[in-house]
């Protein structure tokens, strides 16, 4: 009964689904490949992926189709349009000679406002690709017009603030050396409010203003786990296993200067605290040494929450769906696992798979009783609950039965237990990957920190010591010469970019951009960074300085992949999503495990890959384990995206 009402749910599901995947796009002229993946906040690579005619180029009124994951903009109403008069004429506010920059202007939003290209902007700007854009800047706006000369320095007795984000007026009066009080005298329309970009006049009649320096975060104490000395073990190789320097390890166990022994207790990093031996990063193909004759027992929790919509009629069903995200996010997850349990059969593999409704919220999970109300005894792995908490509280209760629990999607670090195995990596183990990866290539490493990202700062700092580092000022900007005096001529010199600052970003590329003449040089950033989606951050230019990040999948266009896609859509009459990848590749990895000769933990020396992801798990000293199976991914100037690993 339950099958038949799932099946229907799923045939409700794919037909909703499917009129959403059926978007379209008609091109119009001017519009590139590139254009309409940043419009709809996609890759090049989505595009051509369901569009393969694109490659030969665009052509006005082609109907392209987007991509499952494609963010349609929405559009505001068109107003009416009223027809003007044979003579009538529309007023134009007039473009000035320059304008002076605010606080949270970009090259665009002053483009847009004055109807200028932002090409013509920097042609009549140069500064612009050198320096980025800074508050307080004068720009040109038309051509003759002279480059402004930078403003004398005001008197000590008069100065100019442009109010920049989070500034309280108590803030700016101390640093004036003010009172409050005098400080809205001088300037009345701040009395009822303080807006950003507001330029303030203050006179004093001492000493000059002091000097802005940020309040330096303070780093967090290292977080650490003890550690205990096996025989045969040396600084080098303990170094090595868990990513850190050897002058990283012996400052946080000082007692290393005289010597290591075999049972001394260290402590190390819960950053780092991964414990792993294995060199080799190939991946290896289970299919070949899978036991077909042992049958093995696999169990999903999957939150269908069923109680919630089993009384809905057909409209509430498809209503719910619409609006559920968890919901949808969970059947798309079911219908990749399906997809794997079927390739694992059609592979002769002697499984079988139970699967129940774990009914779970952020902190609660029926999944318990279930575990006291079915035999378990049986049973090889896990899957699920996807709540990190519910997860851990599954893993407690089979621990003793040494039965591994696997967590799909949470990147949540919580509880360790011996037989809990983390199959998302962790956003510590992303950035441990990317500058592993720097290292293993001899690299010249260069970071680019904002002050906001003092944590950013002290990771560096503390684990990868020989990264240099420049700083950003608290207005954004970054001073070129600062970033080419660290280049190396016949090593790459990768720049990490950890900052949010428009004007950082633009001059940093900017610099490196000047510099491929005479250095190699490569862009990185460690962590997502909305910054680079901005439209004044010139794509083509993050593609010549091939943009490289860190991911915890990767793009697959190989035979494999398109068989599935063609076999999961003819099945499903959708795209497979991330989710439904996802329900694959992790019930599948699994599926493949439990058929080994030695079961799930037996296999965990063993790196594995399937359509878009890693399974490369290390073991935590915490206990547990924790996937470390990382990509390694750039962007190509002809756009493509690759893998560098």
């Amino acid at each position: 009964m339950k099958g038949i009402f799932w099946g229907w749910v799923l045939g409700i599901l794919c037909s909703v689904s499917l009129n959403a995947q059926n978007r379209t796009h008609k091109v119009v002229a001017g519009e590139t490949v590139v254009s309409l993946a940043q419009k709809y906040q996609v890759t090049p690579y989505d595009l051509y992926k369901v569009n393969p005619e694109a490659k030969n180029g665009l052509k006005p009124a082609m109907v392209l189709v987007l991509p499952p994951n494609a963010v349609v903009p929405k559009t505001k109403p068109t107003p009416a349009v009223v027809a003007n008069k044979p003579n009538a004429t529309v007023a134009r506010t007039p473009v000035p000679a320059t304008h002076t920059v605010l606080a949270k202007e970009t090259v665009f939003s002053i483009s847009k406002k004055y109807g200028l290209p932002t090409g013509a902007l920097e042609a009549l700007n140069p500064q612009l690709k050198t320096n980025g854009l800074q508050t307080g800047m004068v720009l040109v706006l038309k051509k003759g017009v002279p480059t402004p000369k930078p403003m004398p320095a005001p008197s000590t007795t008069e100065h100019t603030h442009v109010v920049q984000a989070q500034e309280t007026k108590y803030g700016i009066a101390t640093r004036y050396g003010i009172s409050v009080a005098e400080l809205e005298a001088q300037n009345p329309t701040i009395v009822d409010s303080l807006p950003v970009g507001a330029v303030l006049k203050i006179k004093k009649s001492t000493s000059k203003p002091a000097t802005t320096v940020a309040e330096p975060i303070k780093p967090k104490p290292v977080e650490t786990l003890a550690y205990t000395v096996q025989n045969g073990e040396t600084v080098f190789s303990l170094s090595r296993q868990f990513g850190l320097s050897e002058a990283a390890l012996i400052r946080l166990n000082p007692e290393l200067k005289d010597g290591l022994k075999e049972g001394m207790v260290l402590q190390v990093p819960m950053q780092v605290s991964f414990a792993k031996n294995r060199t080799d990063s190939g991946v290896k193909d289970l299919a070949q040494s899978a036991n077909r004759q042992k049958r093995r027992e696999l169990v999903l929790f999957l939150p269908f929450n069923a109680a919630k919509i089993q009384n809905d009629t057909v409209t509430g069903v498809v209503e719910r769906l619409k609006k559920d995200k968890f919901l949808n996010m969970t059947l798309d997850f079911y219908s990749g696992a399906l997809m794997a349990i079927d390739s694992a059969r059609t592979l002769g593999l002697n499984v079988n798979v139970r699967i129940f409704d774990s009914q779970e919220s952020r902190q609660t999970t029926a999944a318990l009783d279930l575990l006291k109300q079915e035999d378990f005894s049986q049973v090889d792995a896990v899957i699920g609950p996807f709540y990190q908490i519910n997860v851990e509280k599954v893993a407690a209760a089979l621990e003793a039965q040494k039965i591994p629990v696997i967590s799909p999607l949470s990147r949540d670090e919580g509880k360790s237990y011996s037989n809990l195995l983390q199959s998302t990596p962790l956003p510590d183990a992303t950035k441990a990957a990317m500058l592993d990866y720097l290292q293993a290539k001899n690299g010249n490493i260069i970071a680019v920190v904002s002050p906001k990202k003092q944590s950013m700062r002290q990771y560096l700092r503390d684990y990868y010591e020989g990264v240099k580092l420049v700083g950003v000022a608290d207005n954004g900007s970054v001073v070129a010469d600062s970033i080419k005096k660290h280049f190396v001529k016949d090593r790459m010199n990768y720049v990490i970019l950890a900052t949010e600052k428009t004007g950082a970003v633009m001059t940093t590329t900017a610099s490196m951009v000047a510099a491929q003449k005479d250095f190699k040089v490569q862009l990185v950033i460690l962590e997502a960074n909305e910054t680079l989606d901005y439209e004044e951050i010139p794509i083509a230019r993050l593609t010549k300085l091939k943009l490289m990040y860190p991911s915890v999948t990767r793009e697959n266009d190989s035979p494999t992949a398109e068989q599935f896609d063609f076999a999961y859509r003819k099945k499903n009459k959708v795209f497979p999503n991330t989710y439904a990848i996802r329900g694959f590749d992790v019930t599948f990895d699994t599926l493949m495990r439990i058929s080994q000769e030695n079961g799930f933990l037996g296999t965990l020396e063993v790196a594995t890959e399937h359509l878009e992801n890693r399974f490369d798990y290390a073991r935590k000293v915490s206990g547990g384990y924790a996937n470390t199976g990382v990509y390694i991914l750039y962007y190509d100037e002809d756009l493509q995206l690759k893998q560098a690993n």
